[in-house]
């Protein structure tokens, strides 16, 4: 596998980068199914009469929830030995495949996302507050660019706080966003070629900036935890639970 650099990066600041880990067939079936769910958000505001749902907004940007249930071909990503090799490199020797979504900015102008840790968005949305950190592959199937809104972090040496613990969010009413950070700091900004995979932890703040470019910016994100993430009360599963990697060893292929 090779991922000693990553494994060490990702435990001492919360992320790390596969540059080019998707290149090839995987990267293409990304993008070939990205449009349809483009449009199927399109579609859910034109049934509505709004242009805006939660934090997707037309055109400026969208995010597409749930998108392997609709499309099994995404499980040949979702399910492969590159990502499999990933969980291991992060994760450790449990994985279990949690959520997919694919993010994109239009051109011209496409919204920034604010600083924020995924896990802010389990427990504002409801989910269990003792959940333990997950594993978020942020998979650009664009060359990101500041000039398109790539991703920053702010490593656990610059906020070491978000290390252990989800930080108090607060609801943004013009964006619909949850901001768990408001500093000066402007983080790490990671630019990588289309193909790439920026893993961070569902701890690790982090934001995207706005898409100054004429073309669409497009990313794949896959999320896996360490365990079956139950909602509290009901104690029944939140988005999906299947498992990828078990005791270190593969248990789901596409």
């Amino acid at each position: 596998m090779g991922y000693e650099r990553q494994h060490e990066q990702f435990v001492n600041e919360g992320y790390a980068v596969f540059e080019g880990a998707l290149a090839g067939p995987l990267l293409e079936l990304l993008r070939e199914q990205c449009g349809r769910f483009v449009a199927r958000e399109d579609a859910r505001m034109d049934e509505l009469g709004v242009d805006s749902i939660g934090i997707t907004h037309r055109g400026k940007r969208y995010f597409a929830n749930e998108c392997q249930r609709e499309q099994p071909a995404l499980r040949q990503m979702l399910f492969s030995e590159t990502m499999a090799d990933i969980c291991r490199a992060t994760l450790g020797d449990t994985a279990y495949f949690f959520f997919d979504q694919y993010v994109v900015k239009g051109p011209e102008g496409g919204m920034k996302f604010s600083w924020h840790q995924d896990s802010g968005y389990v427990v504002g949305n409801g989910g269990p507050v003792d959940h333990k950190p997950y594993l978020t592959c942020w998979c650009p199937l664009d060359d990101a660019t500041e000039a398109n809104g790539t991703v920053r972090v702010l490593p656990y040496s610059l906020a070491p706080a978000s290390k252990n613990a989800v930080l108090p969010h607060r609801w943004d009413p013009a964006s619909s966003d949850l901001v768990g950070w408001d500093g000066d700091d402007q983080g790490v900004m990671i630019e990588v070629p289309a193909g790439s995979v920026v893993a961070f932890s569902s701890l690790t703040l982090h934001t995207t900036g706005s898409n100054r470019t004429p073309n669409f910016r497009r990313v794949y994100l896959a999320q896996y935890s360490p365990e079956v993430i139950l909602n509290p009360g009901e104690r029944q599963l939140r988005r999906n639970a299947i498992p990828l990697v078990q005791g270190g060893r593969q248990v789901t292929y596409s």
